[in-house]
């Protein structure tokens, strides 16, 4: 008993070295929302879908703290993703830019979308024009007509 409670107790002393680190964020409470809110917009590259603000991966941190250090050093939001752009690339950026790139990316989903509307209306209009050209089924003969009736009656399949 008296092992289980001293384990329980160095237990409850080692849990503060499970804590995590917290990030030193900037005194200018403004320079410090402009940085979580850059720090949202940019892709965590070890995660890759996960901003640097949610994501705990040591290059996420580094990457908090380079956007942090860009702001200390004065330069604009944009100057800071051009900065992280210029060194990481394009894919840094959670929302790709609309560039000559990027084309195919922003307007690939509508076109897919017209595309599959197109073939959806065109298999609907052929099946319609053959279901019109189609020939009206024959009347049963009157051998039929009873068999039909037989059969009916006698609950056979």
């Amino acid at each position: 008993m008296l092992k289980r409670l001293a384990f329980l107790l160095l237990l409850c002393a080692a849990a503060p070295a499970l804590a995590q680190h917290l990030e030193p964020t900037l005194t200018d409470p403004a320079a410090e929302a402009r940085a979580r809110l850059l720090s949202k917009d940019l892709r965590c590259l070890v995660c890759q879908n996960q901003s640097i603000e949610e994501s705990n991966a040591p290059l996420a941190r580094d990457l908090r703290r380079l956007v942090r250090e860009r702001i200390l050093a004065g330069d604009s939001d944009q100057a800071v993703l051009e900065y992280l752009v210029a060194r990481y690339g394009e894919w840094v950026l959670l929302t790709p830019r609309f560039n000559q790139r990027t084309l195919l990316l922003w307007i690939g989903p509508g076109l897919l979308l017209l595309a599959g509307g197109a073939a959806v209306f065109a298999l609907h209009r052929r099946n319609r024009r053959a279901m019109a050209e189609a020939k009206p089924a024959a009347p049963l003969s009157a051998d039929e007509s009873r068999r039909v009736a037989e059969l009916l009656k006698s609950g056979e399949p």
